[in-house]
């Protein structure tokens, strides 16, 4: 491939990138269960219309852009309130990676400045936490201490206060853990913080924009917001539950002398003074401006009918997952995202099985499970789903895994002793991935055998 020597026609452009929509998950009716929060062709136009009119802003300087400046405030100021403090400060980032990213340095920076001697910062995080807590650990040097979960899925706060070391900088729990969709006991986790003068945070990138509004409907959840003594920040994902345009996301602050610790500064350079709030220095306006968008017209009526279509549409899946012979959802999610395994037959061979109906189910490990994200666009589909989900379980029992699927590559990857082979298997499929001739990055992968394609 090499840049085009004469330019393609703007038509001729755009029909062959919708052609090549064709083989993407068809996120629009609903077969898709992760990656995409769909809330409505409504909302889709006025995140499209809102974006493009910003399209070339630059939230890189609030000075050129007042427009930006009002927006991101705006939609921090919300944010506040629904995490229970009007007091609470922050920013938007790119995405719920960066808004942890930012969360694990500026507690790792603030720990330096109280802690002179700090040389090697630790943070505290149940082995559910996201893999963006990993990431930050390896890119700030920060050690991760991982704890255990308990038998209901949430971090072990015994074993969290074990871990603790003069050394530990943060603790960590989820709101909602992604692998089961459970809030993890974040009182007692932020109590240990206060205690030892150290930070908490809260890793609500799923759950931010659903929970407040689930409180509000009268579901019964555990404190887990800013109303928690020792929350020091929280990460709040708008492009999820928020149902705002990729990328956006948030994080906040108890206070505006923790979030300083935040920036990034350099008085020296000779094109100017320089500052950024977070990881990036240009920062796309369009997603700023599309999350006020859309906060503004979904409004509080807006998101609350949304979370009731939500949680009632994630009733029925859960009870009719139970429900199918051999099948059962994995402890007692608190809200709209749950995992369910197999009792009898191999649950990736079923997920190979719906592949073959069009679904895109994602594929979880220890133990073997599969992992539903729900949202508006599910509501309609779900008498489809279950009936596809029942065929296909009974399908396994019967005639076996479906010839050409992942379900071997799953299953050995998932089970290998050897973690960093895996690891060096997930590099080689990445690798592949951005070849542009390699059509199946995954072909050739440790458990493929047939040579076949296999949509990743």
């Amino acid at each position: 491939m090499k840049l085009p020597t004469t330019g393609k026609p703007h038509e001729e452009l755009l029909a062959e990138m919708r052609a090549q929509q064709g083989d993407d998950a068809d996120w629009h009716s609903g077969k898709i269960w992760s990656l995409v929060y769909f809330a409505g062709d409504d909302v889709a136009e006025v995140l499209k219309e809102a974006y493009t009119t910003f399209l070339y802003t630059n939230g890189l300087s609030v000075a050129a852009f007042k427009s930006l400046r009002k927006f991101e405030s705006e939609v921090i100021a919300m944010t506040a309130e629904l995490l229970g403090s009007s007091e609470a400060v922050g920013n938007m980032t790119s995405g719920g990676t960066e808004s942890i990213l930012m969360a694990i340095k500026t507690a790792r920076d603030m720990a330096r400045d109280q802690r002179p001697g700090l040389t090697e910062p630790e943070m505290v995080l149940p082995v559910t936490a996201h893999p963006a807590f990993e990431k930050g650990a390896h890119y700030f040097g920060v050690k991760p201490v991982h704890i255990p979960v308990r038998d209901d899925f949430r971090a072990d706060v015994e074993a969290a206060k074990a871990a603790i070391t003069d050394n530990t900088v943060l603790i960590v729990g989820s709101a909602l853990c992604y692998p089961y969709g459970t809030i993890d006991p974040i009182p007692e986790l932020a109590a240990l913080a206060q205690e030892r003068g150290i930070g908490c945070h809260v890793d609500a990138c799923v759950g931010g924009f659903l929970l407040p509004f689930l409180a509000r409907l009268g579901y019964k959840l555990p404190p887990w917001d800013f109303s928690v003594p020792g929350v020091t920040s929280i990460s709040a994902d708008l492009h999820k539950y928020g149902y705002a345009a990729r990328g956006s996301s948030t994080v906040l602050y108890r206070s505006k002398e923790i979030r300083r610790y935040q920036f990034f500064t350099y008085a020296d350079w000779p094109g100017g003074l320089y500052g950024s709030p977070t990881m990036a220095g240009s920062r796309p306006g369009g997603a700023i401006a599309a999350a006020w968008a859309v906060l503004n017209y979904l409004g509080e009526d807006g998101y609350l009918r949304l979370a009731r279509t939500v949680m009632d549409t994630a009733r029925k899946l859960i009870d009719g997952i139970n429900a199918i012979d051999g099948l059962h959802v994995i402890g007692e999610p608190d809200a709209s995202i749950f995992s369910f395994t197999a009792d009898a037959v191999d649950i990736y061979a079923v997920a190979d099985a719906m592949d073959t109906r069009g679904w895109q189910l994602d594929r979880q490990q220890m133990p073997p499970k599969l992992h539903l994200v729900v949202t508006p666009a599910h509501e309609k589909i779900v008498g489809t789903f279950l009936a596809d989900l029942e065929w296909a379980t009974q399908s396994v029992a019967t005639d076996g895994p479906t010839p050409g699927g992942r379900a071997a590559m799953y299953g050995m990857l998932g089970s290998l002793p050897d973690r960093g082979a895996v690891e060096k298997v997930i590099m080689d499929f990445m690798d592949r991935a951005t070849e542009p001739k390699q059509e199946d990055p995954m072909a050739g992968l440790p458990g493929r055998t047939d040579g076949g394609s296999v949509k990743s």
